[in-house]
């Protein structure tokens, strides 16, 4: 076996006010945030068409959201723009590019040859190369788990190029937050608090998406779950307010609280575990429940439903999982390279690949983290804890 590459993710302790804290990860993260705003305008006008101008007009408009409905939030922002001496547009773009971009993707696969629509209860057709098809996310309660603890794991497939970083964040009257983002955007995607309460996603499609209905963008709800100290508190960031486009939230607090969220512009499904666990991919398991008649395909070769049947079935197969084996199910290679430990397909040009960017493990009772960079088959993982 290869040796592991020790990769270490930049950790950022911000503490101070959302406005201190947006400063701070500006300053330490300024080279990081311009690679990952000029990755995202490439692959804006690559991907989806949309040249500068008309993005950042796009991220105006929910910069103005933001700032209505997140003003927090939106001070943060300001904090990132100032400390990374970059555009407030820029660092808006970032932070709304969820929007943005599975917005325009879901166009895309609702756009056929010839224009002819797809058909009720059929796939769309996707329009780009590999697509973002990808991230697996799983829960194991404490009686499914070797040490009686609450489980979370997540593989996040997204750009290669993108550039992460471990936050660390101290703020008064908020619980401690420990988690995973991308350099330029505010709060964190994947991770936990000091209130064992922790959090992992997954990209969805719908028939429905559409960036201009301007709803709370999903980094923001990200941001307030992690704030949260209370399950039902998280769980209300998420079924409340209106959405732009479809979204998955695993959400889990210790004890023993677990559910995922499966949301779409016209509604939410709720998901629960059966024997011990729950896992997620990239499509709806409750069309119906969210408002919706099909499943959309965004990828020429999309690897969702069989990631979900193969970590339903690892985990179905695991008597007592410990992070041993959610570190094993996490660098499972079946399928390969669409694989639960995704690995860019060579048969596509470098800038349309896709592969695991982050791998994540997390105990919520213990309040611990471990993090690998880049398909976890070829890195070792670092250790956090609150």
């Amino acid at each position: 076996m290869t040796a592991l590459k020790q990769t270490v993710l930049p950790v950022l302790e911000l503490a101070g006010t959302p406005y201190e804290q947006g400063l701070a990860h500006g300053k330490q993260a300024r080279d990081l945030i311009s690679q990952n705003i000029e990755i995202y305008f490439y692959r804006f006008e690559r991907e989806t068409k949309l040249p500068k101008a008309e993005v950042l007009r796009r991220a105006g408009l929910y910069l103005r959201v933001i700032e209505k409905l997140a003003p927090q939030y939106a001070a943060a922002m300001r904090g990132v723009a100032e400390g990374s001496n970059r555009e407030l547009l820029e660092i808006a773009a970032l932070n709304a590019r969820y929007e943005l971009i599975y917005s325009e993707v879901t166009k895309q696969a609702l756009t056929p040859p010839f224009g002819h629509p797809s058909p009720v209860g059929h796939h769309g057709r996707g329009a780009g190369g590999e697509g973002p098809d990808g991230c697996t996310s799983f829960a194991v309660l404490p009686h499914k788990s070797a040490n009686g603890h609450l489980i979370m794991g997540e593989n996040w497939d997204w750009i290669p190029e993108v550039r992460g970083l471990v936050l660390k964040i101290y703020e008064p009257g908020v619980p401690e937050i420990l988690c995973f983002t991308e350099a330029g955007i505010v709060g964190g995607k994947i991770g936990l608090n000091s209130a064992g309460l922790g959090l992992a996603i997954n990209g969805l499609n719908s028939e429905h998406d559409n960036w201009a209905l301007l709803g709370k963008p999903f980094h923001v709800r990200c941001w307030e779950i992690l704030r949260c100290t209370e399950f039902e508190q998280a769980v209300r960031v998420v079924t409340e307010g209106e959405r732009s486009v479809s979204a998955n939230f695993l959400i889990a607090q210790a004890p023993d609280r677990v559910i995922d969220l499966e949301t779409a512009p016209t509604g939410v499904s709720q998901l629960f575990p059966k024997d011990g666990w729950l896992a997620h991919t990239n499509h709806f398991l409750e069309l119906s429940a969210a408002g919706l008649t099909r499943q959309i395909q965004t990828s020429k070769r999309p690897s969702t439903e069989q990631r979900l049947a193969r970590v339903q079935h690892l985990l179905r197969t695991s008597p007592k999982l410990d992070q041993a084996r959610a570190i094993e199910i996490l660098r499972d290679h079946d399928d390969f390279p669409y694989s639960l430990c995704r690995h860019p397909d060579e048969n596509f040009p470098p800038e349309e690949r896709y592969a695991s960017v982050v791998s994540v493990v997390m105990d919520l009772h213990e309040k611990t983290l471990l993090i690998a960079s880049g398909p976890p088959c070829q890195h070792e993982y670092q250790a956090f804890r609150i």
